[in-house]
């Protein structure tokens, strides 16, 4: 058994991570400038990233690479460095989960390509699916223990990182961020993410949704997921709060006690794996992990009322799920679900 699914079985609920782009930017990171660079120029301050959430109670560390694939290294005319730069990143992470002196999970994160796939764009499935392959063999010889593919969208590009997983013989997640209407950009509604890889001839061993806007609309696509399947293992990985532009910089909004709340509403909604992702620090992961341990599990599955007066209001009053009529599929209204026991 994986370290992953081996930590799930005994610990029931795992805490993920918090933000790695917008930390490395406060460390100094210039807009721009690769952060995969950061694996090879300052591998210290990786080294205090991911060293920083181990210390506030992470159970999951996730590598600097999330645009780590050729496609997206092109642009800094470093499509070569590939093998090399995932690589680095894994060895760093896997030194802080190594002396951590129990447990951690270190998750390779591979973000989507940033190119549309045929029709809409030139670059095949097939081709993603090498490109996926070529950064998963760095992080896998590294000493990754997962693969953690992470806001994605297009359900082709979904499962050609997944069939790369496969390929490559690691262990995978998948995340999506349903940042449009209650949808991912691409039209892939929450209810439908469980199901999405039921083809695969090995199936992920979680897949939920990361970033998109607040926690609040995060928690709405949980709910759904863990409705549509309530035996997926399902992982929250929120923003922190609302961003808001003050000056030349975003600022996440989300207080240690709001994401506090979030934690304790993400397991009541049924998630097994919560973290938190833009704008979470340190100081948030140590709040999350405090109401983890500390407060009570709730006896029924919170409501969207319950989730707004915690956590504030949706970004849209569309849900994500879809209706058929005449042909036709349109996102449907909110609905103020009413209590369910959560052995419903």
């Amino acid at each position: 058994m994986d370290l992953l699914s081996r930590l799930l079985e005994e610990k029931g609920v795992l805490l993920a991570d918090g933000a790695t782009g917008t930390t490395l930017f406060e460390m100094g990171l210039s807009s721009g400038h690769s952060p995969e660079f950061w694996n090879d120029e300052k591998p210290e301050n990786i080294r205090k990233l991911h060293q920083d959430f181990v210390d506030a109670g992470s159970d999951i560390i996730l590598t600097n690479t999330f645009g780590g694939n050729r496609h997206r290294l092109k642009l800094h005319n470093a499509q070569d460095r590939v093998f090399e730069l995932n690589e680095k990143a894994a060895r760093i992470a896997r030194e802080v989960a190594d002396a951590a002196g129990r447990p951690v999970v270190v998750a390779g994160s591979v973000g989507p390509t940033g190119e549309l796939l045929v029709p809409l764009g030139a670059l095949t499935k097939e081709e993603a699916k090498q490109a996926f392959i070529e950064q998963m063999e760095g992080l896998k010889a590294g000493g990754v223990d997962v693969i953690w593919i992470e806001t994605m969208s297009a359900v082709d590009e979904i499962e050609a990182a997944a069939a790369a997983a496969v390929e490559v013989g690691m262990p995978y997640v998948i995340t999506a961020s349903f940042d449009t209407a209650g949808k991912t950009m691409m039209g892939l509604a929450p209810a439908s993410m469980p199901a999405t890889l039921a083809g695969q001839a090995t199936a992920p061993v979680a897949v939920g949704a990361n970033c998109g806007v607040g926690a609040s609309d995060l928690l709405s696509s949980v709910l759904d997921m863990t409705a549509a399947d309530p035996s997926a293992v399902v992982v929250a990985k929120a923003n922190c709060g609302i961003p808001e532009i003050r000056g030349d910089k975003v600022v996440y909004t989300g207080t240690p006690e709001l994401m506090a709340d979030y934690v304790r509403l993400a397991v009541d909604s049924g998630a097994k794996i919560i973290g938190g992702c833009c704008g979470t620090t340190p100081e948030h992961l140590r709040a999350m992990r405090e109401a983890l341990e500390t407060r009570p599990i709730a006896p029924e599955r919170p409501t969207l009322e319950e989730i707004e007066a915690k956590l504030g209001g949706f970004s849209s009053e569309s849900d994500g799920t879809h209706v058929c009529g005449h042909g036709a599929h349109a996102p449907k209204q909110r609905e103020r679900r009413g209590r369910r026991r959560r052995s419903e």
